[in-house]
């Protein structure tokens, strides 16, 4: 029986093929398989097509002859998106993964980077020059998506996130037309990309303002770990401690089991943990005074703050988690972390239920809090945490454990929470979900997605659906 899908076989796929720079892979051909693969391996989709476009015109010939032929569109960036919605079964995949250009601006603090690159492209190409701009937390992260998310990460204390930082971003619209959104240039649009995911258009490049960051790129970070039994303790010292650090210095809390790698002691491999991981990117003729308080509290078993370029530090963690590992993640936004919720985090990380499975709570205050809530479409600027919860193995039979550890977990935390969660970790909720993570941001979004995607082409991801037009 063949596995092709019945829109293969009807759809005169010659045409696009002859149109694009790029390569139109079907379910036929060699690298099929790979093409349609993601970075979460618990998601097994199969696209009618995959377009590995080289350049904006191969992005608009794909709208348009999606839109002609009455095709879903998914579109796919570089890098990890939770659930998967890079690509979807039976759909035209616009695939960026090939658009990986940076060029910086070294006296202007600029960079502007390619749809498909990853942060670890971005930082090789500015760290050098002593620069960088907000991004997450691992290299492999793909900048379309991080950013049209909103952007948490190591420099969000001190810079504001990602979409703080967008100066320009160029849009393919859900007609085929081009257009570049700006304060200046499509202004609404503008507002919309910054946390509104991909909603409104591909987008095929950013520009990004950057800052001086360390000794010349240089930070001193790293992970301090405590052992499980103190972390209690460590919670609450670490969520009175960090609104009171300088903003130069941030760090996210993770429960986790020590990896049995290299750089950690053999003798911790396996053991479970609270730790912070910490990065300080202000002059390192203070940076004793400002680690003090870290590198004096409780009774950690590895203290691993380095001097090490910034580079070294976001792509820390990319060994431990590479491509095709099975994902289930769940997520919150958190005003506190109260008595309440640290019983949870101890009940839930006492059983994780992988070496790989662990929970984040990732700051967002300082800078990023001193935005106004509808200034950008990322709604959360209350000075808490981003929280994730992700069950993660690389055995696929293990899939059903992690995911309903890692739901269980959810479950008794979400009433600590805030409400609505980062849209970067949301899977497949439901629409309630999204509309909660954009606050009283929803209903302008569904305003814009009625004028530059009325019919809702753009609806494989965290949906906004149009005003006016069809939820699909």
């Amino acid at each position: 029986m063949s596995t092709t899908p019945a829109g293969v076989v009807n759809t005169p796929y010659e045409g696009l093929a002859a149109a694009l720079r790029g390569d139109l892979i079907t379910p036929g051909d060699l690298g099929y398989d790979e093409a349609r693969a993601v970075y979460n391996g618990m998601i097994d989709k199969r696209p009618a097509v995959v377009a590995r476009c080289r350049d904006a015109v191969d992005v608009i010939a794909c709208i348009r002859f999606g839109r002609e032929h009455d095709l879903e569109i998914a579109v796919r960036g570089g890098g990890h998106n939770a659930a998967g919605l890079g690509v979807a079964d039976d759909a035209l995949v616009i695939d960026l993964s090939m658009l990986r250009s940076t060029t910086v601006d070294p006296e202007k603090h600029t960079v502007r980077a390619d749809a498909g690159c990853t942060w670890g492209d971005v930082d090789h190409a500015t760290v050098g020059f002593g620069i960088a701009t907000p991004s997450g937390f691992l290299s492999s992260t793909g900048v379309a998506g991080l950013t049209l998310g909103g952007g948490v990460g190591y420099l969000s204390r001190r810079f504001g996130l990602t979409v703080d930082n967008l100066l320009a971003a160029d849009v393919v619209l859900a007609d085929g037309t081009f257009v570049t959104a700006s304060d200046s240039s499509h202004s609404d649009l503008f507002w919309a990309l910054r946390g509104g995911g991909g909603n409104f258009g591909v987008v095929t490049s950013f520009t990004f303002r950057c800052h001086d960051i360390g000794e010349h790129g240089t930070i001193i970070g790293g992970p301090v770990l405590y052992d499980f039994a103190d972390a209690a303790e460590v919670m609450r010292w670490y969520r009175e401690l960090l609104p009171s650090l300088p903003e130069e210095l941030s760090g996210w809390l993770a429960l986790l089991t020590i990896p049995p790698v290299e750089p950690f002691p053999e003798e911790l491999w396996g053991r479970k943990s609270c730790a912070v991981v910490w990065c300080y990117t202000g002059s390192h003729v203070h940076a004793s005074e400002v680690l003090e308080p870290i590198r004096t509290y409780g009774s950690p078993l590895l203290v691993g703050l380095h001097d090490m370029p910034f580079t070294v530090l976001q792509s820390a963690f990319d060994g431990l988690y590479p491509a095709g590992l099975q994902w289930y993640w769940r997520a919150d936004f958190f005003n506190e972390i109260s008595d309440a919720a640290i019983d949870v985090h101890l009940k839930y990380g006492e059983r994780l239920p992988t070496g790989h499975s662990t929970m984040h709570l990732y700051p967002i205050d300082g800078a990023a809090s001193r935005v106004p809530g509808d200034a950008t479409a990322f709604a959360y600027r209350d000075g808490g945490w981003a929280g994730v919860i992700v069950g993660v193995d690389p055995d696929p039979a293990n899939a059903g454990v992690i995911s309903q550890w890692a739901r269980d977990y959810w479950q008794e935390l979400h009433p600590t929470s805030a409400g609505g969660a980062y849209v970067n970790f949301l899977m497949n909720e439901g629409q309630d979900r999204v509309t909660a993570s954009y606050g009283g941001n929803y209903d302008r979004l569904a305003q814009i997605k009625d004028r530059y995607d009325p019919d809702n082409v753009f609806h494989i991801n965290q949906n906004i659906p149009p005003a006016s037009g069809p939820s699909r």
